[in-house]
């Protein structure tokens, strides 16, 4: 499958990760858990941007401004509709936007470059993802996700091997055991981060092409996403 295709599947699970407030709560918890692989999914495609890009800044700057955009609707949307129960904070793409120049740094940090430049460079690495994983949407495994998947791009094994010590790690700071083995995978269901592996069928789907070129395609996600939260809250906000 190419990039647009497995790119129009992956948001067609977002909508159900999103739809808890129309739903009975266990059928939103099992929707919870089988939606663990969309993020990683399209921090992949942002990996795979960086890889073919014509100009890496302007890719890590559009982010960025989707970021914005989306942080301005959601401030807006939030003061509109002042319901707590349907407040927005998400914003995958300052997520996105954060790796990608996590990207750009390491790529630099490969380079032969004076030692002071390369401790610097170092230093920024580690601060960005240490507060990109603490103050970003899923960036305790996205950005971790796309920094492995983009030193690994020449060795497949490597690469499913720290994917799973990722899960592995992820699984082991959320477990708790709560006395009963039931309430036990009801917490896990909740704190399911170390799930992102399940991408990985969907990564060996896709073929390396990327599909159609139109604008259409291009844009698709940057639209979407905004749009089907914004509807989804407002449509929640109605219902309730």
């Amino acid at each position: 499958m190419n990039a647009n295709q497995l790119k129009l599947f992956m948001m067609g699970l977002m909508v159900l990760d999103h739809i808890a407030s129309f739903i009975p709560p266990e059928l939103s918890l099992i929707f919870h858990v089988i939606t663990r692989c969309v993020g990683v999914f399209f921090a992949y495609m942002a990996v795979e941007g960086v890889k073919y890009t014509r100009n890496f800044y302007r890719y890590n700057a559009r982010l960025y401004v989707w970021a914005i955009i989306m942080m301005t609707g959601n401030t807006i949307l939030n003061n509109l509709l002042n319901n707590p129960k349907t407040m927005l904070y998400n914003n995958i793409f300052l997520t996105l936007a954060v790796g990608v120049t996590l990207l750009g740094v390491t790529k630099k940090l490969k380079e032969t470059i004076p030692f002071v430049m390369k401790g610097l460079l170092l230093v920024t690495l580690i601060v960005l993802l240490l507060v990109g994983s603490m103050f970003t949407e899923g960036g305790l495994v996205i950005l971790p996700f796309m920094l492995i998947t983009f030193l690994t791009q020449n060795h497949k094994t490597l690469c499913n091997r720290l994917y799973l010590i990722l899960s592995l790690l992820l699984f082991f700071m959320n477990f708790q055991w709560l006395g009963e083995l039931g309430t036990t995978l009801q917490m896990l269901a909740y704190n399911s981060d170390f799930l992102f592996i399940t991408v990985l069928p969907f990564i060996a789907l896709y073929n390396g092409e990327r599909g159609s070129q139109s604008l259409f395609f291009k844009y698709l996600f940057y639209f979407f996403y905004p749009a089907h939260l914004w509807l989804i809250a407002i449509i929640a906000n109605f219902i309730q």
